[in-house]
């Protein structure tokens, strides 16, 4: 038995390393969620984040399958310490970085959204990055009013 645990181990110690290194050729995307607007017929909000792979990249696009549109913004204060918002058409992903849309900096804009997306549901987002690729997560819905999920 020791024998046949000594000869598998090279094999399995291989086999983990391997399995890490694919995990990190991809950017993945942790925890999406969209809040409902407060008024039926505005766009809602949408937030994740992103970990880096080993290579830097380019998103430049989420789209989402319940919604006519979907833009990236982000919040910022401006003149005076008002609000403002501004689009963005692409967002680095550095290799091994975080990349966070929050409430209250960048975030995902979602115009007309189907009605038909209560809280408790979900819409799938596409994300597109400027290599080509593409990944989809499933985005939870949460009512207007609700903490953000944890």
């Amino acid at each position: 038995m020791r024998g046949l645990l000594m000869m598998m181990a090279p094999m399995m110690c291989s086999a983990a390393m391997l399995s890490g290194c694919l995990k990190a050729e991809t950017v993945e995307t942790e925890d999406p969620w969209i809040r409902l607007p407060a008024v039926p017929g505005r766009p809602a909000s949408g937030y994740f984040r992103m970990h880096g792979a080993a290579k830097d990249a380019v998103l430049i696009n989420v789209a989402a399958d319940l919604a006519v549109r979907t833009e990236m913004h982000e919040s910022m204060k401006g003149p005076g310490g008002m609000m403002t918002m501004t689009p963005l058409t692409r967002v680095a992903v550095p290799a091994r970085g975080d990349v966070v849309f929050a409430p209250g900096g960048r975030h995902l804009m979602l115009f007309g959204l189907n009605p038909a997306l209560k809280p408790g549901d979900a819409t799938i987002l596409t994300f597109t990055f400027s290599d080509g690729s593409r990944m989809q997560r499933k985005a939870w819905a949460i009512a207007a009013g609700d903490p953000a999920p944890k």
